[in-house]
């Protein structure tokens, strides 16, 4: 009887490995394909792309540090994206006047209109990617994706 079950483990612990590669897969595929026309169209990085629509959604100037823990990246990586956007114009640095240490980031007037412009190109360019999938598809995969994220959430150790 422990065969059957020690076969079961092995078989989904072997899929468990390609789902994890496929998903690895397309998410890199689907990253490579916008990071190349964000470069194309609009001369700019996907990890900028990323900063200008958090400060787009936030509404309000972000502290580096608010940007870093929302884009779930090192304060040292923001640096260099926000240097580069500041540069383009895109977006500006206000110091805090309690704290000179302190900066925030905020869009500027060029900087929200572009991005409104790259968000339109954006949403196309995902539509494009998606067309080969119909709408029932894309919510079954979402459904998919958000069980299985559920599933790695329960199992990681606290």
């Amino acid at each position: 009887m422990s065969k059957p079950v020690a076969k079961s483990r092995d078989s989904h612990s072997k899929e468990g490995i390609r789902t994890w590669l496929r998903l690895l897969s397309c998410e890199k595929t689907i990253e490579q394909q916008l990071r190349s026309r964000f470069r194309d169209h609009f001369t700019v990085t996907l990890p900028q792309f990323d900063v200008l629509a958090e400060l787009q959604r936030a509404g309000k100037p972000l502290t580096m540090s608010q940007l870093s823990s929302e884009l779930m990246v090192s304060n040292g990586n923001i640096t260099g994206v926000v240097d580069r956007l500041e540069k383009g114009g895109f977006v500006r640095r206000d110091r805090c006047t309690q704290d000179r240490r302190i900066q925030f980031i905020a869009l500027t007037q060029a900087g929200a209109k572009a991005f409104q412009q790259m968000a339109r190109r954006h949403e196309k360019w995902l539509a494009e990617l998606f067309s080969g999938l119909t709408l029932d598809d894309m919510d079954a995969l979402q459904k998919l994706l958000l069980k299985a994220r559920s599933s790695v959430t329960a199992s990681a150790p606290v």
